[in-house]
């Protein structure tokens, strides 16, 4: 977008707050930007370029047209940029480089709730701590609460009616006193309900409740002559006592605090974030911001609080800053602390930080060396085979028809010298009768080949058959048939000697047994061999299962599979009962399995 074009649609532009999106010419929104007012901050991108940043130069100039939307607020305005820059992932805003899933704790909605680590958030009722984005201090907080509160582990329904009914039993957890049984009533739902409220402050941070909690339950067992439970109580308050002596208590005077600290680099932004609550350091977490339009490093701050307060759904009035910024809401106290208490947590994050930053760069460093040792790999395999092309996807194929029955093949796929499973496939041979290698090889290779030039998938750079020159010959006449022999390196690999045949040569290659590049190669090979035997076993395995129950007239598949789950094997099901039969599969059914097995 020129700056002529923009003078044209300016003067209808208002001074009010809002939020713009630069769009390009291919409707796609590039850029989400707030504004106090509106017409100032547009124009600042079409005036005096001397100072711009590259980066905003080449957004400008990608941008086809300008949409905004006036809001009340500047507030207002910061919280829908948020929203649009979530739904829209505009390329040339702030965006985290991290999208790792972390770990909640979850409190089920449920009668008797469980308790449990999840990564995926249901809104179903239930109550979510966390994330948690470090495994082990998750670990340490779950195992205090299973330490401490004996709950239950089952997903049974445990409604009124089920436990007055007797549906179900106690189980181990039971008789080990790491459950009390309120599937056979023998925990009340208001007892258990009082170690849920418990775990909810342990996981706020709310210690001061628990230990009370904790205390009432041993010197309430000990009034009434329970001293055993007494005694169990005890030492739970020293679990726990423990456990809070461990935790970084901050302070004694300082409840509720979001603190922040800042690293500014070239390309990236650091921050960190301390999660404090009722003076204990309960959460932390560092992410990374990629800066490409918007690099004041007040802007990138701010998007980080708003990010680490929604989510970590902090609820602190006060936030600890290293400088000065502008953050719009006025119920939010912001401190630049100089001395004490406070002083120390900033310098904390900042430590927190840089033992970030400095495993990062561990991590770069490591990765590097990997890409360089995968490189170096793939152009000693193009070198020893005197390809044209390093060859970064590979495919191997092998057939099995053990007995020559469920003739399958399978080709997997390995990229950058690594198999990439979601890749791999399987396939059922349709073509041809009895146990043939050949013409097998030949058929899967053309089916695989056809699917991705339809499909306009990028081809191998080599592909692997596993077998002499029998197999490579079948592979070959169906790549001359598909047009694509000359866009491809085709190789077969006989197990005895690990010799390479190449198509129209009759003299194997031998590779250097130590060579990393046919270290490689055998391991595509045994990886085909194993997928396909894998596969061909599921199919017969599949087939010996349905065959005697399955030729019964009017019992299919699904019938069969959920009798043989339930009674183990055919000789069980005729073991059982009419009334257990008639309960899982029905009376006619039964009536049938009876009438075949009394006639046979």
């Amino acid at each position: 977008m020129t700056t002529e074009d923009f003078k044209k649609i300016s003067k209808s532009i208002p001074f009010e707050p809002g939020v713009y999106r630069f769009i390009d010419k291919q409707d796609t929104v590039i850029y989400v930007g707030k504004a106090n007012r509106l017409r100032h901050r547009l124009s600042s991108y079409f005036g005096e370029k001397k100072n711009q940043l590259r980066k905003t130069r080449v957004m400008v100039k990608t941008a086809r047209r300008i949409e905004y939307t006036v809001v009340e607020t500047e507030n207002d305005a910061l919280l829908l940029e948020a929203t649009l820059i979530k739904k829209f992932q505009p390329r040339y805003n702030v965006m985290l480089k991290d999208g790792k899933t972390y770990s909640y704790i979850c409190i089920k909605n449920e009668r008797f709730p469980r308790v449990f680590f999840t990564r995926r958030v249901i809104k179903d009722g239930s109550v979510y701590f966390g994330p948690y984005t470090s495994k082990y201090r998750a670990n340490v907080i779950y195992d205090l609460i299973k330490n401490i509160f004996a709950l239950r582990t089952c997903n049974f329904n445990l409604s009124e009616d089920n436990i007055s009914n007797l549906k179900f039993k106690v189980c181990l957890e039971y008789h080990i006193k790491n459950c009390q049984g309120p599937c056979e009533g023998k925990e009340s739902e208001e007892s258990y309900n009082e170690k849920i409220v418990q775990i909810k402050n342990i996981l706020r941070g709310n210690f001061k409740e628990v230990k009370e909690y904790i205390h009432e339950e041993m010197q309430h067992y000990a009034s009434i002559m329970q001293f055993e439970v007494a005694q169990n109580f005890k030492e739970k308050l020293s679990v726990f006592e423990d456990y809070h002596a461990k935790s970084m208590v901050v302070s004694t005077s300082i409840k509720d605090l979001d603190v922040f600290s800042f690293h500014n680099e070239e390309k990236i932004a650091f921050v960190n974030y301390l999660k404090i609550v009722n003076g204990v350091l309960i959460n932390t977490d560092t992410i990374e911001l990629r800066k490409n339009l918007n690099d004041d490093k007040e802007d990138l701050l701010v998007f980080a609080i708003q990010f680490f307060r929604e989510k970590f759904n902090s609820k602190a009035t006060e936030i600890v800053v290293p400088y000065e910024l502008s953050y719009l809401d006025e119920s939010v106290l912001i401190t630049i602390p100089k001395i004490g208490d406070k002083k120390k947590l900033v310098e904390l994050a900042e430590k927190n930080m840089r033992y970030h930053i400095l495993q990062k760069r561990k991590q770069d460093v490591t990765k590097a060396n990997k890409k360089t040792h995968t490189e170096r790999i793939l152009k000693t395999m193009r070198d020893d085979l005197n390809m044209d092309r390093i060859p970064f996807h590979i495919e191997c194929f092998d057939n099995s028809n053990i007995q020559g029955t469920n003739p399958v093949a399978s080709c997997v796929v390995f990229k950058n010298a690594k198999p990439s499973k979601k890749d791999y496939r399987h396939f059922k041979i349709k073509t041809v009768e009895g146990p043939d290698d050949f013409a097998s090889m030949e058929e899967v290779v053309y089916r695989r080949y056809r699917r991705l030039l339809e499909e306009e998938e990028s081809l191998p750079q080599l592909i692997i058959i596993d077998g002499g020159k029998g197999q490579l010959s079948s592979a070959v006449k169906s790549l001359e048939m598909l047009g694509i022999l000359d866009q491809v390196t085709v190789i077969g690999i006989a197990k005895r000697l690990e010799e390479i045949f190449f198509p129209g040569d009759s003299i194997p290659l031998y590779i250097n047994k130590k060579s990393e590049s046919l270290k490689v190669i055998q391991q595509a090979r045994n990886e085909a061999h194993r997928f396909a035997i894998n596969f061909h076993r599921n199919l017969r395995s599949k087939g010996a299962l349905g065959t005697e129950l399955t030729e019964i007239e009017g019992i299919g598949a699904k019938t069969a599979e959920k009798l043989l789950t339930k009674f183990k094997s055919v000789k069980g099901i005729k073991k059982a009962s009419d009334e257990s039969l008639e309960q899982l599969v029905g009376k006619s059914i039964t009536k049938k399995l009876r009438d075949h097995w009394s006639t046979s």
